[in-house]
């Protein structure tokens, strides 16, 4: 088995790394990759990425948000979580077979004192019947990869509020997340690995997982990126990854209904969302303002969906003219929030 552990805190490099690593570098052996990030949400290939995110909250705590190749749902992860991704040849493992992919690491945690950990269902890995690690598969030109998340130490006091959206304010044909109880890993190991930084819990499973007791020993398994290869990672972060287009304009089609009473009036926006853009959009109430509020929609129509761009035209106009009385700052959060 090879092995290489990312340098990069950023989710969509280390996606793009993992994504060149198998369909352009060849192995006679299965390859292993590590790597660990700051405050991210990935979702999965086939969600829709509003319907899964606090768009708001996402926003004012600058988390990464970015869509994977694998399907499966929607993850928080910040610099407590250790990524783990085991890449190989088609034809060596069945697609889904989770429980073979992640036993080496199964039985690396065991070693390590966490000796109820145990694959459940589709794809998790529980401990006292709580999930610490979900997983997701991807295949392409005969190889496949399987990822998955350990949360050694991750704030789980951000996970509510940053993947909390109400289930009756979007309806969408994407595949929505099923959330679990979750745990951190890491009051079940052993006492002599509580204390462990995400680093050195990383580096103790590579030797768990290639059973030396120094790194030294399979320095001659360590992958080499060479200058040019950076560079098509970047390409892929720039194309992929960090491109509005997929992480939000891939949403499938869906439909928001936003209603709010302000003392002025009730506002009722109906929103038809395609691409990540508005594509209809319809208000009703019994609010006043002296012009027609379609000519509003009108601006509306064809916009990104999100607070900076939909905030853009909101304050272009005078909005008063179609709500009268009611600020535009809280026309954009009925919108968008």
């Amino acid at each position: 088995m090879y092995w290489y552990a990312m340098k990069s805190h950023d989710i969509r490099h280390n996606l793009a790394t993992e994504q060149y690593l198998m369909n352009n570098k060849q192995f006679d052996e299965p390859l292993v990759l590590f790597y660990y990030e700051g405050p991210c949400i990935i979702v999965g290939r086939n969600q829709n990425t509003l319907e899964e995110i606090n768009q708001k909250y996402v926003e004012e705590h600058n988390i990464t948000v970015t869509r994977r190749l694998s399907g499966g749902g929607a993850v928080y992860q910040d610099l407590g979580n250790l990524c783990f991704s085991f890449v190989v040849d088609s034809d060596s493992e069945e697609f889904g077979d989770f429980k073979s992919f992640v036993q080496p690491i199964v039985d690396a945690l065991h070693a390590m004192g966490a000796k109820d950990a145990e694959v459940s269902g589709r794809n998790d890995i529980l401990v006292d019947g709580k999930k610490f690690s979900g997983n997701a598969m991807y295949s392409h030109s005969g190889k496949t990869f399987s990822h998955g998340t350990l949360m050694l130490d991750v704030d789980q006091n951000v996970i509510a509020d940053a993947l909390n959206v109400p289930a009756d304010k979007i309806k969408s044909k994407g595949i929505k997340s099923v959330r679990s109880r979750v745990t951190n890993l890491k009051p079940y190991l052993a006492p002599e690995y509580q204390n462990l930084t995400v680093p050195e819990f990383r580096d103790t499973l590579l030797k768990e997982l290639f059973h030396v007791d120094n790194l030294d020993d399979i320095k001659d398994k360590q992958v080499t990126i060479s200058d040019d290869e950076k560079a098509a990672i970047e390409k892929i972060y720039n194309d992929s990854y960090s491109n509005w287009d997929w992480v939000y304009g891939n949403s499938p089609e869906f439909t928001v209904k936003k209603r709010q009473h302000f003392d002025y009036g009730t506002i009722d926006a109906r929103l038809q969302i395609d691409g990540g853009k508005i594509k209809n959009i319809k208000f009703y109430g019994d609010f006043f303002g002296p012009s027609d509020v379609t000519a509003l929609a009108d601006k509306l129509t064809g916009v990104r969906y999100d607070r900076e761009h939909v905030g853009a035209v909101l304050n272009s106009v005078d909005t008063q003219q179609y709500f009268n009385g009611i600020p535009t700052s809280d026309v954009l959060d009925l919108l968008v929030d």
